[in-house]
C-alpha cells in the first residue's frame, strides 16, 4: 500500500503545482492581454492548467501538452528576442524544469497512455524527450550568439602614436585637477603600465581615511572622489568634506583638515565630495605655463583681479564643503590661507534670498585659473521652487574677493552684486566639474536645470536656453561668450552631468580646438570650443508632446550623429524577469505606462523615461587620449519611471521635507504636483528591462564611429546568489586611460577595479574592492622613484546599495 500511494501523491503534487502556477498565469496574462499586451500569457495559463487536470486523472496527455507549451514557448521566444540567451533563460527555464520533473520515473509512469489510438503517440514521453533536447539544442545556439558586442579595434597608426602632452600644461608625473587638468581629458601619459604588464599589477598601499557613514547622515551619502597628485603629495576630500594630504610613494597621511561641518542630515539631499582644486602660483609664474588669452574691455562696474600675492600660500587646495563654503588651505601644510576671504573661508550663501542649510551644495570642485577661482554649487533637485540661486561666481585667486557673477536668470548683469541685493532664486545650476582653456581664456560649465526637474511651467524665460547646455563664458569677467544646449525644456533629468573634455582633433588641415560633452541621453555632442558650433552635426527632431497640466514640451530636440543612446525604444518583448511571472509582471508595468520613446513627458499615468534620469553618461564623464584620438567610456541603460501626482491628493502632500536621496516620493513644493521618481524594477527588484545595462565603449574621433563595445561586470554583488553572472551591470563614476594604452575603471556595481585594452577593449585584469567602487580613478608617477600607480576610492555609494568603506588603494607593478 505503501509503494503505491507514493506514485499517487507525486502526481497530486504535480497537478496542483501546474494547476496553480497556471491560474496565476492566467490571471496576470489576462490583466495584461486587457491592457493590449501578448496573449501568450494567457494561453499558457490555460495549458497548465489542463496539463495539471490530466496528471490528476493519471493522463498521458500531460506529457504530450507540456510537450507542445515547451514547443511553442521556444518558437514566441525565438521570434521575440531571437537567439538572446539571457532572455530565453527566464522564458523557458521553468517550463523546462517542468518537463524534467514529468520524466522522472514515478511521474511519467503513473501517467497512463490514452485509449484513443489517435492521441496515443501523445500520451508517451518521447515528445517531450525531443521538445527538451530542442530547448537544450537552441540554448547552446543561444549562448555563443552576442547581439550586443561591437568587436573592433583601434587603427595601427592611431595606437602607434606617441604619448601626449597636456595642452592645459600640466606636468606629465601629475594629476592636478580633477580630470587630471584644466582639459578634463582624464588622460595619464605615464607608458609604464602597459596591456602585456598590467596582469602583474599587486596592491601597493592601502589608506583608511576614517570617515565613514553616520547614523545621521542622508541616502545619498557617497565616497566619489578623485584625488589630485601634486606638489609632491596626494590630495582627497572625504563626503564629510574633510582634506587630507597622503605620500604618494606610500600612502601615509602627511596632514589632515576637518572644517566641522554640520552633519545633521536634515535638509541634505547629499553627502558628497568629488574632489579639491590645486593651485601652484609658481607654475604659472614660469615660462612654461599656458598663457592667458588677453581678456576683453573690462564693463563698466567690474571688478579686476588685484596684482597676485601669494605670500602665505604660494600653493593652495581649494575645498568645498556641503555647507556651502569654499576653504581655501595651505596645500604644504593644510593650514588655512587667512588672506583668502574671512579667514581662509568663502560663504556661498552669501547673496542668496534662500540660506536653508543644506540646499545649496558644492558637490564638485571649483574650477582654478590664473586669476580666478570659478564656483558653482548643487541645489535640492526637486525639494520646490524656493531654491538658492545657481549663480556661478568669479572670486580672486589670492584674496577671494568677488571679481564677477554670471547667473542664467539674468545673464547679462555679471558686475559683482551689490550689497542687500540677491541673486534670483532657483535660477538653473551647475553642480558638475567645469573645463578651461586658458589660451582662449574660456570656462565650459555643464549646466543642470532650473529645479524641479519634471515640471517646468514657470522656469525663468532668461534662463531656459540655459537649462541642460554648455555655456562658455570669459574667465576674466564672467560674461557669456556661447552657449549650446543639449535638451530644449529638460523634463527628465536629463542635464549635462560629466566634465566637458577638451581636445584637439587632428584633421587634415590641423588641429580642431574641440569640447566633447557627453550627456545623460546619451548623444555625444562634439563642439568647437571657439564659438560652440557643432563640429559632429546635430540636427532637430520631433518628440513627443503632451505635458502635463501648466506645462509644455519643446517640439524638437537637437540629436547628435554621435550618440549611445539605445538604438531603439522600450518594446514589450524586452522586459525581463528571473522567471515567466516577475516578467509578466514588469510587461503590465510598462503596458500601464506612457511610452512614447525617448522624451515621453511626465504624466499623471506615469511615464517611462528611458534612457533613465541616471543616464548613459554620468558625472564620471568619458576619458579621451589626446594622441591616439581615443575617446572610452561606460555607458548605461536602465529605464526609470516618473509619475506625476496632483498636489491636492494626500500622496503628494505626505511629501514634505528633504528625501535625504533624489529618487522616491519628492515634494516639489511651489508646484501642481509631486512626483515619484523610481527605477523599472521587477517585483524582485532586478531591472525589468533585459540586459545588459553596463557596458565599456570607444571612439574614434579621427572618423567619429564607435570602435568597440563591451558589456561590463557582474551580478555578483547584487543577486541573492554570489553568482559573478556577466550580464553587463550599471556603472556610476568614470573611466581613466593612459599613455600605456590601458584604461581604467571601478564604478560598477560590482566591487572590482579592471583595466582594458585601448585597442579593442579587451579586459586585461581586474581586482577584487573592499568596497564599492563609485568614483573615477586617476593615475600618475612618483617623482622619487619613478613608479607609477593607478589609484581609486573604494567607499560605496549610499543610494546605489554598494558595499560602503573608506579605503583608498593604489596599485602598481612589482617592484624590480
Amino acid at each position: 500500500m505503501e509503494t503505491k500511494s507514493r506514485p499517487a501523491v507525486a502526481l497530486w503534487l504535480t497537478a496542483a503545482v501546474f494547476m496553480l502556477l497556471g491560474l496565476a498565469l492566467l490571471a496576470g496574462g489576462a490583466w495584461l492581454l486587457r491592457l493590449g499586451g501578448s496573449p501568450y500569457y494567457v494561453l499558457a495559463g490555460a495549458v497548465l492548467i489542463a496539463t495539471g487536470w490530466l496528471a490528476w486523472r493519471g493522463s498521458g496527455l500531460a506529457l504530450g501538452l507540456h510537450a507542445l507549451l515547451l514547443l511553442a514557448s521556444l518558437l514566441w521566444a525565438i521570434y521575440e528576442v531571437r537567439f538572446d540567451w539571457w532572455q530565453l533563460v527566464p522564458r523557458l527555464a521553468v517550463w523546462f524544469a517542468l518537463g524534467a520533473w514529468l520524466l522522472l520515473p514515478w511521474v511519467s509512469h503513473r501517467l497512463e497512455p490514452d485509449p484513443e489510438a489517435a492521441l496515443r503517440w501523445a500520451t508517451g514521453t518521447l515528445p517531450l524527450w525531443v521538445v527538451m533536447a530542442a530547448s537544450v539544442a537552441v540554448g547552446a545556439v543561444a549562448y555563443f550568439t552576442d547581439y550586443h558586442t561591437l568587436a573592433g579595434a583601434a587603427p595601427e597608426d592611431s595606437m602607434s602614436a606617441a604619448p601626449s602632452a597636456d595642452g592645459a600644461g600640466a606636468a606629465p608625473n601629475d594629476w592636478t585637477a580633477y580630470g587630471r587638468s584644466g582639459y578634463g581629458d582624464r588622460y595619464a601619459p605615464a607608458t609604464q603600465i602597459t596591456p602585456e604588464n598590467v596582469s602583474t599589477l599587486q596592491v601597493a598601499w592601502t589608506f583608511h581615511t576614517g570617515d565613514l557613514k553616520g547614523p545621521g547622515d542622508p541616502t545619498e551619502i557617497a565616497n566619489e572622489v578623485t584625488p589630485l597628485k601634486a606638489n609632491g603629495m596626494l590630495y582627497l576630500c572625504t563626503p564629510h568634506n574633510i582634506v587630507i594630504a597622503l605620500d604618494p610613494d606610500t600612502g601615509k597621511e602627511r596632514w589632515r583638515y576637518d572644517p566641522k561641518i554640520n552633519r545633521d542630515a536634515k535638509g541634505y539631499q547629499h553627502m558628497i565630495c568629488r574632489g579639491v582644486a590645486y593651485h601652484d602660483s609658481g607654475a604659472y609664474a614660469a615660462d612654461g605655463a599656458a598663457p592667458v588669452a588677453a581678456p576683453p574691455p573690462t564693463p563698466k562696474g567690474a571688478v579686476v583681479a588685484e596684482a597676485i600675492h601669494f605670500d602665505s600660500c604660494p600653493r593652495r587646495i581649494f575645498a568645498p564643503t556641503a555647507d556651502a563654503t569654499i576653504v581655501a588651505l595651505n596645500a604644504d601644510n593644510g593650514q588655512p590661507c587667512t588672506d583668502f576671504g574671512e579667514h581662509g573661508v568663502i560663504g556661498l550663501y552669501q547673496g542668496m534670498a534662500m540660506t536653508q542649510r543644506g540646499f545649496l551644495n558644492p558637490t564638485s570642485p571649483p574650477t582654478v585659473t590664473r586669476n580666478v577661482l570659478i564656483v558653482s554649487a548643487s541645489v535640492s533637485d526637486n525639494e520646490s521652487t524656493n531654491e538658492p540661486s545657481g549663480v556661478i561666481r568669479g572670486y580672486d585667486i589670492a584674496s577671494g574677493k568677488l571679481l564677477w557673477n554670471w547667473d542664467a536668470a539674468n545673464p547679462t548683469s555679471t558686475e559683482p552684486l551689490p550689497a542687500g541685493q540677491h541673486y534670483q532664486r532657483n535660477s538653473p545650476n551647475s553642480w558638475s566639474v567645469s573645463s578651461v582653456d586658458e589660451k582662449l581664456g574660456l570656462v565650459y560649465i555643464p549646466m543642470g536645470n532650473q529645479t524641479p526637474d519634471m515640471w517646468g511651467g514657470d522656469r525663468y524665460p532668461q534662463g531656459e536656453r540655459f537649462n541642460s547646455a554648455i555655456v562658455a563664458l570669459e574667465i576674466a569677467t564672467g560674461r557669456l561668450r556661447w552657449v549650446y544646449q543639449a535638451v530644449h525644456h529638460d523634463l527628465w533629468d536629463m542635464d549635462i552631468g560629466g566634465q566637458p573634455s577638451l581636445v584637439d582633433l587632428a584633421t587634415p588641415r590641423g588641429r580642431w580646438p574641440a569640447l566633447v560633452a557627453s550627456t545623460k541621453r546619451g548623444d555625444i555632442y562634439v563642439l568647437d570650443r571657439r564659438d560652440g558650433k557643432p563640429i559632429v552635426p546635430a540636427p532637430e527632431q520631433p518628440v513627443p508632446q503632451g505635458a502635463a497640466s501648466g506645462d509644455r514640451t519643446s517640439p524638437t530636440q537637437p540629436f547628435s550623429e554621435l550618440s549611445f543612446k539605445p538604438e531603439r525604444p522600450l518594446r514589450e518583448a524586452d522586459m525581463w524577469g528571473t522567471n515567466p511571472y516577475d516578467q509578466l509582471m514588469c510587461r503590465i508595468k510598462f503596458k500601464r505606462l506612457r511610452y512614447d520613446g525617448i522624451f515621453t513627458p511626465p504624466s499623471e499615468q506615469g511615464s517611462l523615461v528611458y534612457p533613465g534620469n541616471y543616464g548613459v553618461f554620468d558625472w564620471g564623464g568619458v576619458a579621451i587620449d589626446p594622441a591616439r584620438q581615443l575617446l572610452v567610456g561606460n555607458p548605461n541603460y536602465m529605464a526609470f519611471v516618473s509619475r506625476l501626482i496632483p498636489r491636492e491628493q494626500e500622496e503628494a502632500k505626505s511629501a514634505k521635507g528633504s528625501t535625504g536621496t533624489e529618487h522616491g516620493l519628492q515634494p516639489m513644493q511651489g508646484t501642481p504636483f509631486a512626483v515619484e521618481l523610481l527605477p523599472l524594477l521587477s517585483p524582485l527588484g532586478i531591472p525589468c528591462q533585459a540586459p545588459p545595462w553596463g557596458y565599456v565603449a570607444a571612439v574614434d574621433l579621427r572618423t567619429m564611429r564607435k570602435l568597440w563595445m563591451h558589456r561590463n561586470g557582474t551580478v555578483v554583488d547584487n543577486a541573492p546568489l554570489p553568482i559573478p553572472l556577466p550580464l553587463g551591470v550599471p556603472s556610476l563614476g568614470g573611466m581613466i586611460t593612459t599613455g600605456g594604452g590601458v584604461a581604467f575603471m571601478g564604478a560598477s556595481l560590482d566591487d572590482y577595479l579592471r583595466a582594458y585594452d585601448v585597442r579593442d577593449g579587451k579586459q586585461l585584469w581586474q581586482a577584487r574592492l573592499p568596497a564599492g567602487g563609485q568614483a573615477t580613478p586617476m593615475s600618475y608617477v612618483s617623482d622619487q622613484t619613478g613608479r607609477q600607480y593607478v589609484v581609486i576610492m573604494a567607499g560605496g555609494h549610499g543610494s546605489l546599495g554598494t558595499k560602503m568603506g573608506d579605503a583608498l588603494i593604489a596599485y602598481a607593478l612589482p617592484k624590480p
